[in-house]
């Protein structure tokens, strides 16, 4: 995922508002923490927008990829795997 975003613009789509507040939050929750740190590569290139959960047609996509037999996927990446991992740990 790194070579794909290192270097470019993009835009974060999302219904979770904290998000906006996330990078700025002063925080010792270790949880809190590696989401700052995960996010923060990006800080400079990415511009965090609300959108309603419910018009998000395709967002859960990603979520629901199958992860049967995906070590044996050609595509297989373990770092970027490592990376999706942190980012969407709960």
């Amino acid at each position: 995922m790194d070579s794909y975003l290192d270097g470019a613009v993009f835009e974060v789509y999302t219904e979770f508002t904290p998000l906006n507040s996330l990078l700025n939050m002063k925080t010792t929750n270790r949880h809190m923490l590696r989401w700052q740190k995960a996010i923060s590569e990006y800080r400079g290139n990415m511009t965090i927008i609300y959108k309603e959960g419910n018009s998000h047609t395709n967002a859960d996509c990603l979520r629901r990829w199958p992860l049967d037999n995906v070590k044996r996927n050609p595509a297989y990446d373990h770092q970027v795997a490592e990376k999706f991992l942190l980012i969407t740990w709960k």
